[in-house]
């Protein structure tokens, strides 16, 4: 694990850990549209390094903790902090987007960024595994990132919770992007992957041109 990757894990930890002892901190950094409407436009990124709670901390960090090696060892670590950072503002973006005439809507968490990143690491090695400690068997790395957006169709729709589901495309599509134009090797050598990853994006625009979501 590098400094870099380190250094943001940690950044995360003890900003959340602070958010979570301090109401005032939380609601200060927040995303939340009325606010970043009004000028506070910083809490489209400081947002990104706040949680809901402990396990939505250590799913975002694990997460990040096992795909960021792939992506910084194949791109090098500058390219790496621009997928990250770069996905976390078209999360933040894409969100601002969505809802932007909701002006109550609140959201948090470093999700957009590690969506972003995991797409990265995908494009590059499409043979991936994932051993999740549920499942005794290895499941393939496009099967995760591909579930995990459909997951957060259905928690863009159902809004049961504070976190920033509708960044996860946001920076799906941050990653997906940077890192094609980073690598544009991938649309020849890894064609199948490329299309497959762009179906949930794909099905996202078309349920929101719909009005179903």
């Amino acid at each position: 694990m590098t400094a870099i990757l380190i250094v943001i894990i940690v950044a995360n930890v003890l900003i959340s850990y602070k958010a979570f002892q301090d109401d005032y901190f939380f609601r200060k950094y927040e995303f939340h549209i009325g606010s970043i409407r009004s000028g506070e436009s910083l809490r489209m990124i400081t947002s990104a390094f706040l949680h809901v709670d402990m396990a939505h901390l250590a799913f975002n960090m694990i997460t990040l903790f096992f795909f960021a090696p792939v992506v910084i060892s194949n791109l090098g670590t500058l390219s790496f902090l621009l997928v990250y950072f770069g996905s976390l503002i078209c999360g933040s973006l894409l969100t601002l987007q969505f809802h932007k005439d909701e002006f109550h809507y609140r959201a948090v968490g470093a999700s957009g960024a590690v969506t972003g990143v995991l797409y990265a690491a995908i494009l590059l090695k499409p043979d991936m595994n994932l051993y999740l400690f549920f499942i005794p068997i290895p499941i393939p790395a496009y099967v995760f990132g591909i579930g995990y957006l459909l997951y957060s169709i259905y928690g863009m729709k159902s809004r049961r919770d504070n976190i920033g589901h509708t960044a996860h495309f946001g920076g799906a599509i941050g990653g997906y992007a940077i890192t094609l134009f980073n690598q544009p090797h991938l649309f020849v050598e890894n064609t199948f992957m490329v299309v497959l990853l762009a179906i949930p994006i794909i099905i996202l625009f078309i349920l929101a041109k719909s009005g179903k979501i």
